[in-house]
């Protein structure tokens, strides 16, 4: 099945505000089902995405390959899991930093369509051909 990148755009939008609150708050809470969302989009479906489905039944013009957005998802799970340890730990800069590094990530799939995970996935495709799927 094909990404549709309007939900993907919109994935990103709410990751933004979810990471944003969590370093506002200080919420391992909140970043522990931003985790979970980042999991299910690794291995799964995006939630946020299913979400933008529910509200636009319109198709997209154009679709994507959904094997880089899946590859960010999981860099997105890496940090997320990284912080979540630094909150659990009391190393509130490993949180805040692996927070905010993410949050960067989102925030600029989300305002400028630029996915920084999926620029990785296509940049190790090019250096290791069959490498990765």
């Amino acid at each position: 099945m094909r990404a549709d990148p309007r939900a993907l755009r919109f994935g990103a939008a709410i990751t933004t505000v979810i990471l944003a609150l969590v370093l506002i708050l200080g919420s391992a809470w909140l970043l522990a089902l931003q985790t979970l969302a980042f999991a299910l989009g690794a291995f799964w479906r995006q939630p946020y995405g299913l979400l933008f489905k529910a509200l636009v039944t319109s198709s997209p013009e154009e679709t994507e390959d959904p094997r880089p957005p899946r590859f960010a998802q999981a860099v997105g799970l890496v940090f997320a899991v990284v912080g979540l340890v630094g909150f659990l730990t009391g190393i509130t800069p490993l949180a805040f930093t692996a927070t905010a590094a993410a949050l960067l990530a989102a925030f600029l799939n989300a305002a400028f369509g630029f996915c920084l995970g999926c620029e990785m996935y296509l940049m190790i495709r090019r250096l290791n051909p069959g490498r990765v799927s």
